[in-house]
């Protein structure tokens, strides 16, 4: 292990935090409701709250496995983003003709947010910074200028005019996208949309995992719900729904907290405006600044388990943190000597359309959102009104978008889909060394629609 990664403790740094909420008591014993919900991370608890805010007098309840926000909510970078098509470019590419309503949409939603967090007082540093995604190879730069030159409010920036922003010697320039982007403390936000659902009366049982779903009816260890909805909002864990468990597969990311930086280490680097910033590359690193001038510094590599596996110990990599820290250094070499507190990872569902996707089952008294692939801090708000639309059979703007009608391909079954995501994953390696030559695998599956992405 790398000197700077020494002390780093096996922890995630949002998670780790004193204002963290007590665990709400397990469900015992059976219990109804007219909407139960499954999961407690953002889609769950965005589900919650706007059920309570859309139809007052719902009595809700959430079933949570571990605790609200433990998982991908509570771990991922906080990158809010406008997006709900996982980037312009996706969005272009599959629904051309109703982009640009999507993209309103995804605005009003991310003002949503904000205004949500301000109204109710979430202290979870909630701030619209923008964000940079920088060149750091010569094919870079065509590839965002031809993305800036089809997206609106998009600006690029020359190589003096990046490292201006963000101070490192990798960077040939950069597309600029000034409001598109909010950074949020992921866990904090989870705990604070926790909170106001129980002020508003929501029922909340965590340690309680559902372990079946039959006609109306969630079964726990150790208690029972009958509703007369039921929302999913598992994301990257087995769906209840057994039919749609093809339809995504579960991707570790793994993460670094460096210490907090001094003013003088920050000022070498600058980033006066405090971007989000993720590179141009297939496999692509994102970082970002905490109210405290720590770095947190993610991605490159996401990890696929044969069978779809999950598991806490896959949370820990030695040699993926250690090349993440080396990734660091080169960016920012001067910052040697810095170190890192925490290292951690999580798991994030991702699909072939690269986005959410929703659906009902069980003639309408049950639906769903999922899929978000990693672009969900944001988008799962969107997901909760699409849930809340399907379950009570509200014809909106929303419904009526081809993206919310549609699904994507499934992934085919083991062994085969292992062999396909890790060729995949070979192939945008291949293309980030090969000036972004795209190979046959990759432009097939272009040609289909198809991918693999976080």
């Amino acid at each position: 292990m790398i000197a700077a990664l020494a002390d780093a403790a096996p922890e995630v740094f949002w998670l780790d935090d004193p204002t963290a909420p007590e665990p709400a008591p397990p469900l015992t014993g059976p219990i109804t409701a007219d909407l139960a919900i499954v999961g407690g991370g953002y889609t769950g608890l965005w589900t919650a709250l706007r059920a309570k805010e859309r139809y007052p007098n719902l009595d809700v309840v959430l079933l949570e496995a571990n605790t609200c926000g433990s998982a991908a909510s509570g771990r991922n970078g906080g990158f809010c983003d406008a997006s709900l098509t996982h980037g312009y470019g996706n969005g272009l590419a599959r629904w051309p003709d109703e982009l640009a309503t999507i993209e309103r949409l995804g605005t009003e939603n991310l003002d949503a947010i904000g205004a949500t967090i301000e109204r109710l007082g979430i202290d979870c540093d909630w701030r619209r910074t923008g964000e940079l995604t920088v060149a750091t190879a010569p094919h870079h730069l065509a590839e965002l200028a031809e993305e800036v030159s089809r997206r609106p409010g998009a600006v690029l920036l020359d190589q003096d005019a990046v490292r201006a922003e963000l101070d490192s010697p990798t960077y040939l320039g950069a597309l600029s996208d000034p409001g598109g982007t909010a950074l949020v403390e992921p866990a904090r936000l989870a705990w604070g949309l926790r909170q106001a659902c129980l002020d508003l009366g929501v029922r909340i049982h965590e340690y309680s995992r559902v372990t079946a779903l039959h006609s109306g009816r969630l079964t726990t260890v150790s208690g029972a719900v009958r509703a007369s909805r039921i929302a999913l909002a598992t994301n990257a864990f087995p769906s209840l729904l057994r039919r749609l468990r093809l339809f995504t597969v579960p991707v570790y990311d793994l993460v670094l907290a460096s210490e907090p930086l001094s003013v003088a280490q920050l000022a070498s680097i600058g980033w006066k405006n405090r971007q989000g910033v993720g590179d141009a590359s297939n496999l692509f690193h994102y970082y970002r600044l905490t109210r405290d001038n720590r770095i947190i510094w993610g991605g490159y590599t996401p990890l696929y388990h044969f069978g779809s596996r999950i598991n806490p110990a896959y949370e820990q990599r030695d040699a993926i943190h250690n090349m993440l820290a080396e990734h660091f250094f080169s960016t920012f070499p001067q910052l040697e000597g810095l170190r890192f507190t925490h290292r951690w990872g999580g798991v994030i569902d991702t699909s072939t359309r690269f986005c959410a996707f929703f659906g009902t089952a069980h003639a309408g008294r049950t639906a769903y959102a999922l899929g978000y692939t990693g672009l969900g801090v944001a988008a799962t708000r969107f997901g909760a009104d699409v849930i809340l639309d399907h379950l009570y059979r509200e014809s909106t703007e929303r419904t009526g978008l081809s993206m919310v009608r549609s699904r994507p391909v499934p992934f085919p079954p083991e062994p085969i889909r292992s062999a396909g995501i890790h060729l995949t994953r070979w192939s945008m390696s291949h293309a980030d060394a090969h000036a972004g030559h795209r190979n046959l695998w990759l432009r097939a599956l272009d040609r289909l629609g198809l991918g693999f992405d976080f």
